[in-house]
């Protein structure tokens, strides 16, 4: 594991789609990197016992969940042979339609990122303390159980 400092991930709200095209930007100069895998996490309007999900309401203990991100994120450029990596999570409330997870990886070559990407994904949906709690069209809410 290296010893690098923890990069913030989390944002307030929904992560603009500005970000996202200015993060793809910044990686321009960087002549290195044959690819870029992202993924977007998107919040859904589910249907749950005939109540419409009109947002999810995300939290943490930031300070946990910042450092479960970090030693993800460290060992993916283990397993991986990685350029770069960023991962970004909202906190607060993200309506349906709005994107509230986005990874991003690059490398040399596509099968690095892809896979790597893949991987984070997962990592972050089974080991990151992140909690949603859906909230409904008629006020009411629910704990967001993860699949």
């Amino acid at each position: 594991m290296s010893n690098k400092k923890p990069k913030k991930v989390f944002v307030d709200g929904p992560i603009s789609p500005d970000k996202i095209a200015t993060s793809i930007a910044n990686h321009q100069s960087k002549t290195n990197i044959g690819a870029h895998s992202i993924f977007l996490g998107q919040v859904r309007a589910d249907e749950i016992e005939g109540k419409t999900v009109t947002a999810i309401e995300y939290s943490a203990y930031e300070e946990m969940a910042e450092k479960a991100f970090h030693e993800i994120r460290e060992s993916a450029f283990e397993k991986f042979d990685l350029t770069c990596s960023h991962i970004y999570h909202s906190l607060g409330t993200v309506k349906a339609g709005e994107i509230c997870l986005f990874v991003f990886t690059s490398s040399a070559h596509r099968k690095a990122a892809i896979e790597a990407c893949n991987y984070l994904v997962e990592e972050i949906k089974a080991n990151v303390p992140v909690f949603g709690k859906e909230l409904f069209e008629d006020e009411t809410h629910q704990w967001k159980v993860n699949h």
